[in-house]
């Protein structure tokens, strides 16, 4: 049993066998199992075609019953497409995840984690995409059953219907309003896969055990017997014996290497000759190498030397070869050579010298020992690869290092080099030291964060590693004085290392600017204010000399005042009093400068407390305030006293263009009159204010120019052109956005959003409605 084993390991004819039976399995294994998965993605894909042709059908189906906003007609489309037997579940979502419409009406008004199952194939960037290709929306899961899943989830697109409506809006600007999902049971297409594969596995085992039992068959009869004879000519030939020949005669390759074998005999007289040829290819090879080779003796002679070498210097017979290619009168004085001698080994170096044409060259020399029979060194041979270029390539390298060193150091702005995980200030450029006050020296080596205040760090430890800009820092310099600076931070290489480079740029003068910019601005509103607190004020002022006149007459007169009367009249004294100084520390708060803190504010409590100085001047001009305000809101983060600049600046404008379109007329009737309009409600997370008034308006080819600073619309002398432009700026620095919009049938509205605050929990309660001049 040994020896048949021992036979059959040594055997070719066994190795070819096994080989290609290998091979041969292997190729029919490969051929299956790509031909299942061909067969698998055939199907799936039609799975999918057919899935999203469904998905469109639902979604055309629905699209009246959608643009009519019938609810009723969309669940019961739906509910008949459902009734199919592949198909599990249809459902429609809204922008903000709730299930609006489905075939199982549990699952209707539920809300779906935006960035959990479906949603997250449009939901996982911020912004959403709104444009995602079939296979990206495709997902296929298990169900609760066992079987497979497929779902689809397609956009469903704002339309220009969808946004002119008269029932069913949907602003213009918003692109996508939800999404349809169909989900699809692949159990009958699953069943189908598998009896494929069992087909296709079973024609394969079946293909392979005849392809099999034909090669053996093959191998046995045309291999294994041809190979014996051409064993025993071989055995022959190794003996000395050249006359005989093997006998096979047969043509195919087994045949062509019995007739190279008897060839082989004739020409081993010749091989001696084609070692020769080969040794002159060699020496061809050392003639023509394009580096330069030289064979010296101990005094340095030029023994030998290839054809490079004589082209590029011509050295006379025996020359020396210092003199040869470096002009020199001795040998060098660090020279491989002759350390090759003293110690029998390779030696490596760079030198210089002049070429043949008087052009300074650089090589990189190499020498190898040339020994006896002996063993000793009789002499050695130097290679010299030319580096010229590279070394030129290292000095434009330095210059270029050192040009864009004294870029970095004389860049205005300061710039650090800071470590990706710690933070660290590796390096930074001259100008650290103007804007900070540091020295470099004594700013290498510490956090970054040191520049922040303490209780920020941490917040803008965060920032600094995932954002590219951060606008507003507060840093300290080396004096602990507060400044502001803008951010830019980009990932770096630096030394081999990944690095971040942030370049900081000190605003605190511009926001200084500003704040007086913004200060002027409100003088200017406190004087157009002025009329109006004079209103404001005269009432107790009134109620007060009233109250003086009364008992004057009484004193006059020596009569007596009962004591509820007295009490009565003096506490309406006290509470005018109270009332005139409120308007008045009203008024001094909101001319005072802001600290430019930012804080969690009541949208409703700024705007009431804006319009508090402007009740009675509207109510003296006859405009009408309507308030719908839903209460409580979400907090947002401002500055309230910046934020009631704002809607001053809004009130103001609303007033002026009421003015300028009625002036002294009365209105004319409920849907024409003067008033203004104040809304605030939630959207989307933020939280919207409108303000609105039904005056002039403003012409289409101004809106875009109304924010720009020192445009006004108003007449000479009467505005500043500062009001909205500051108001821009200020809604913009808390992450907002303003835009004026036209205000049916006639007026401006403008509309402001703040996103709400991250630890903002309070839900939007109901909306208030009222009308007069007083707010709610």
């Amino acid at each position: 049993m040994i020896r048949l084993i021992d036979k059959l390991r040594n055997s070719l004819a066994s190795k070819l066998i096994l080989t290609v039976g290998i091979v041969l399995l292997f190729t029919i294994a490969t051929w299956a199992f790509f031909n299942i998965r061909h067969q698998k993605e055939k199907m799936m894909k039609n799975m999918v075609a057919g899935t999203d042709r469904l998905t469109t059908t639902i979604r055309l189906g629905t699209h009246y019953a959608m643009m009519l906003n019938a609810r009723d007609e969309i669940n019961q489309i739906i509910n008949n497409i459902s009734r199919q037997p592949e198909i599990e579940k249809i459902r429609i979502y809204n922008k903000l995840g709730e299930i609006k419409y489905s075939n199982n009406p549990e699952e209707v008004e539920q809300t779906t984690n935006i960035k959990a199952e479906a949603c997250d194939i449009c939901h996982r960037s911020d912004p959403p995409v709104s444009s995602v290709p079939l296979e990206e929306r495709t997902r296929i899961f298990p169900s609760e059953k066992g079987h497979r899943l497929i779902g689809i989830i397609s956009p469903i697109c704002n339309e220009p219907g969808c946004s002119t409506g008269d029932c069913h809006v949907h602003p213009e600007g918003k692109k996508i309003l939800g999404a349809l999902d169909v989900v699809i049971s692949l159990e009958k297409t699953d069943h189908e896969i598998l009896l494929e594969e069992r087909g296709i596995i079973g024609l394969a085992v079946f293909v392979f055990l005849i392809t099999a039992a034909i090669i053996f068959v093959f191998v046995l009869r045309f291999v294994n017997q041809p190979i014996k004879r051409l064993i025993d000519g071989t055995r022959l030939i190794a003996r000395g014996d050249y006359t005989s020949k093997v006998q096979v005669k047969k043509a195919d390759e087994l045949g062509q290497l019995a007739t190279a074998i008897n060839q082989m005999s004739d020409d081993i007289a010749s091989s001696q000759k084609e070692l020769n040829k080969q040794r002159d290819e060699y020496q061809n090879l050392f003639e023509r190498v394009p580096c330069l080779i030289t064979v010296q003796d101990r005094n340095y002679r030029l023994l030998r030397f290839n054809r490079e070498f004589h082209r590029r210097f011509a050295p006379e017979p025996g020359d020396y070869c210092y003199h040869a290619y470096k002009g020199r009168t001795e040998k060098c004085i660090s020279c491989p050579v002759e350390k090759t001698f003293a110690d029998g080994l390779s030696h490596q170096a760079e030198e210089s010298g002049l070429d043949k044409d008087g052009s300074a060259k650089h090589w990189l020399v190499r020498t190898s020992p040339i020994k006896n029979v002996a063993g000793q060194v009789v002499a050695a041979m130097e290679i010299s690869l030319d580096i010229s270029h590279r070394r030129q390539l290292e000095v434009d390298l330095q210059k270029s290092e050192k040009k864009y060193h004294a870029i970095f150091s004389n860049i205005p702005n300061p710039v650090f080099v800071l470590d990706v995980k710690t933070l660290q200030i590796m390096d930074c450029n001259k100008s650290v030291t103007a804007v900070y006050g540091y020295s470099v020296e004594e700013i290498v080596g510490q956090s970054f964060m040191t520049l922040f205040h303490r209780d920020e760090q941490d917040h803008y430890a965060f920032k600094v590693v995932t954002c590219s800009v951060i606008n507003q820092a507060r840093h300290l310099n080396r004096d602990g004085k507060s400044l502001f600076v803008n951010i830019r931070i980009s990932p770096s290489e630096y030394s081999g290392q990944k690095v971040l480079l942030v370049t900081t740029s000190d605003i605190t003068k511009r926001l200084e600017t500003e704040q007086q910019l913004i200060q002027a601005s409100k003088m200017a509103t406190l004087g157009e204010m002025a009329t109006g607190v004079a209103h404001e004020l005269n009432q107790p002022l009134s109620v007060i000399k009233t109250v003086s006149s009364f008992f004057m007459k009484k004193l006059a007169a020596s009569e007596a005042i009962a004591l509820d009367v007295l009490s009565t009249m003096l506490g309406k004294v006290d509470s005018n009093v109270d009332r005139a100084a409120r308007i008045i520390n009203h008024m001094r708060q909101f001319a005072r400068k802001s600290d430019m803190e930012t804080v969690r504010v009541q949208l409703n409590d700024v705007l009431r407390s804006a319009f508090e100085i402007f009740s009675q001047q509207l109510k003296v001009r006859g405009i009408r305030v309507i308030w719908e305000i839903r209460e409580p809101l979400p907090r947002i983060n401002a500055d309230p006293s910046r934020l009631e600049q704002v809607f001053i600046n809004l009130l103001l404008n609303a007033r002026d263009a009421i003015e300028s379109r009625w002036g002294d007329h009365p209105a004319g009737g409920a849907d024409n009159e003067k008033a203004i309009r104040l809304l605030t409600d939630t959207e989307n997370g933020w939280v919207v204010c409108r303000v609105c008034d039904t005056g002039t308006g403003i012409a289409d080819n101004m809106v875009e120019k109304i924010f720009e600073p020192f445009f006004t619309t108003k007449e000479v002398g009467k505005g500043t052109g500062l009001g909205l432009s500051i108001s821009y700026g200020i809604v913009k620095e808390y992450g907002g956005i303003i835009e004026a919009v036209p205000n049916a049938p006639r007026g401006t509205c403008f509309v402001l959003r703040f996103p709400c605050s991250d630890e903002s929990v309070a839900a939007p309660g109901p909306m208030k409605r009222e009308a007069g001049v007083s707010h709610g």
